[in-house]
């Protein structure tokens, strides 16, 4: 402890010292009595000592504090004013921190709430899957059906944890989005065959961009479409020189729900009554949209349909 002591506070000391030898210099220099200079040095001596006593066993509390604290009410009696700093330097970086934790703990519990309810989810193709195979009814169209949606889920559980862990990959390109959407047209033609839907897409947008990410968010728009959809219905696709929309003639949202389309789990009245919505994917899909500088409208009526806008910003 005493080299601790005096690590921070010798430099004190040696002044002193130094400031002694220049009163005894002085004395010797213009030959004053050296009594004096001893009387003088018993008195500073009676006042230091203890002064000086008090301010190492102080010190040695302080540290004691210090080295032994588990929580910051511990050292709530070191008042000095750099001890004062210090405190409230720690108590921020103890809320910071603590703040921190509670963002982790939260985020794991909805990672955790995610994955359970995406087993469940997943439960449904796989059975109806296995329900084939017992009963010797492997259709390939009904197989790939539920291939797909299992696809689709996966795909937005993946997505949702990269964009958790802030994880992203944007290269931007030139697309076309009139070719990104005739792909997901194809790749959804067991869907459009299974609900009798018909498409009609007109124009062309020409946009830089990220086409991964751009798929992924028409995607969830179409995959709702296709949906939410009444049997024998219709979607239509237009594009412009700055946006794509998709319309549909299904079930349509309630007004009340509407400004929340994009938060996240939440699923409405109508995921609720389909039990297939995560209430993630619009909410990643409106992530996805402003990393890439676009922006989502969505206007629906209920039993007329719903029609979804993507465009620049």
């Amino acid at each position: 402890m005493m080299k601790h002591y005096f690590r921070q506070y010798g430099l004190w000391y040696v002044l002193i010292l130094l400031l002694l030898a220049g009163f005894l210099g002085s004395f010797i220099l213009y030959h004053f009595p050296i009594a004096y200079f001893g009387m003088a040095i018993l008195f500073n001596l009676a006042v230091f000592l203890p002064l000086s006593l008090w301010h190492f066993f102080r010190f040695h509390h302080q540290m004691r504090l210090l080295r032994d604290f588990r929580d910051l009410e511990e050292i709530a009696e070191l008042s000095s004013p750099l001890d004062d700093a210090y405190q409230k330097a720690l108590y921020a970086r103890d809320e910071k921190a603590r703040q921190e934790v509670f963002k982790v703990n939260s985020q794991s519990l909805r990672q955790q709430d995610l994955i359970k309810m995406w087993a469940h989810q997943m439960k449904v193709p796989l059975s109806a899957i296995s329900l084939m195979a017992q009963t010797k009814q492997l259709n390939p169209d009904d197989v790939n059906q539920q291939v797909l949606r299992l696809e689709r889920y996966l795909e937005t559980l993946l997505t949702y944890l990269k964009f958790s862990d802030k994880q992203d990959d944007f290269r931007f390109e030139h697309v076309s989005v009139s070719a990104l959407v005739k792909e997901l047209i194809k790749k959804y033609r067991i869907l459009f065959l299974h609900k009798q839907l018909s498409v009609d897409l007109t124009g062309e947008w020409f946009l830089k961009t990220d086409k991964k990410w751009l798929t992924f968010a028409l995607s969830q728009i179409l995959d709702n479409a296709i949906k939410y959809s009444t049997a024998g219905g219709k979607i239509t696709i237009t594009l412009t020189e700055n946006s794509v929309t998709i319309a549909d003639q299904g079930i349509g949202i309630l007004p009340e729900d509407l400004p929340r389309l994009f938060d996240e789990g939440f699923t409405g009245y109508n995921g609720h009554e389909h039990q297939k919505a995560s209430g993630l994917g619009l909410y990643m899909t409106k992530q996805v949209l402003e990393q890439l500088n676009l922006d989502i409208e969505v206007s629906s009526q209920i039993d007329v349909g719903t029609t979804v806008k993507v465009f620049k910003k």
